[in-house]
């Protein structure tokens, strides 16, 4: 079992301080959820059903978004939009195991199927039909690797479901946007890309907030993986003569783009890593498009 966020997470980005805090070992406690945006009280769906409630969407944090210091920044930011613009949604919470896309990548199919085996039990018993999810390898196995053994939800990821609520008018950016005309690199997730052929949605919405969208020499369908996938992210590279993030850091740098914006935890991990590795960390830092938008929203 496990803890959907954190009981305590650091940004250092402006030495900012945000923390979550989950009851104890009940999955149908809220999760208190403070940033220096706003006070949040996110529900686990046990607690939903409790109280006699349904909402509309799930949550779904993943691995990466539950425990990796980094990317629970990102789980925040669009924990942040979903209350900003109204979306009824809760989480899982301790009941949200890992979708098992780690180890059928590595091989294991056995434990790949106990283990979504397992999720597809615990989202039939709530009744779930739309999923949001910040992480390409959920929303790819939750899309098209579930509906096979009896998992069939409407999973979205969260840069589409961002693009909608923009065009739908319920996301609207400050008059201050920090980000107006900043240039801005873009890198490609293989799942999200090759694999569901999701391209545009990320690019309209870096496009919303009037930045300068810089494209790497390899993007779209050609785009470079960032050297994690395939469950390379949990095991040493094999020998070669350079790192395939450095490489893909390097196709970023030569942009001269000011950011570079990613859609994916393990991209965005490998990303900074490979521009650090070249020591350009002071003038290109690695974001996540939730959290581009978290800090222009209204």
């Amino acid at each position: 079992m496990r803890d959907s966020f954190p009981d305590l997470l650091h940004t250092d980005k402006n030495k900012s301080r945000q923390s979550i805090k989950q009851s104890n070992n009940s999955s149908n406690k809220l999760c208190t959820f403070t940033t220096q945006f706003i006070l949040m009280i996110i529900p686990t769906l046990a607690s939903c059903v409790a109280a006699g409630k349904k909402p509309t969407h799930l949550f779904w944090v993943g691995c990466a978004g539950s425990f990796d210091q980094r990317a629970q920044r990102v789980s925040s930011a669009f924990a942040h939009i979903l209350t900003r613009v109204g979306i009824d949604f809760a989480i899982l919470g301790q009941e949200e195991l890992c979708t098992g896309d780690p180890v059928r990548r590595a091989g294991n199919e056995f434990l790949f199927q106990l283990m979504a085996y397992q999720n597809i039990q615990t989202l039939n018993n709530y009744g779930i039909e739309k999923i949001v999810t910040t992480c390409p390898h959920c929303f790819n196995v939750l899309k098209n690797e579930y509906p096979a053994l009896g998992g069939n939800y409407d999973v979205i990821h969260h840069t589409t479901f961002l693009q909608e609520l923009i065009e739908q008018g319920k996301i609207q950016f400050t008059d201050s946007n920090e980000w107006k005309g900043k240039s801005i690199a873009y890198h490609d997730s293989c799942y999200l890309g090759r694999a569901n052929d999701i391209y545009e949605a990320p690019r309209k919405v870096l496009e919303s907030l009037d930045m300068e969208l810089r494209e790497m020499k390899r993007c779209k369908s050609k785009g470079l993986c960032c050297g994690a996938g395939g469950a390379q992210m949990f095991k040493e590279e094999e020998k070669g003569d350079k790192r395939i993030n450095t490489e893909r850091a390097d196709e970023a740098i030569e942009t001269k783009a000011s950011m570079v914006a990613s859609a994916c935890p393990f991209c965005n991990t490998m990303m900074t890593d490979g521009i650090k590795n070249r020591n350009e960390e002071i003038k290109m830092d690695v974001l996540d498009i939730a959290e581009i938008v978290a800090q222009a929203i209204k």
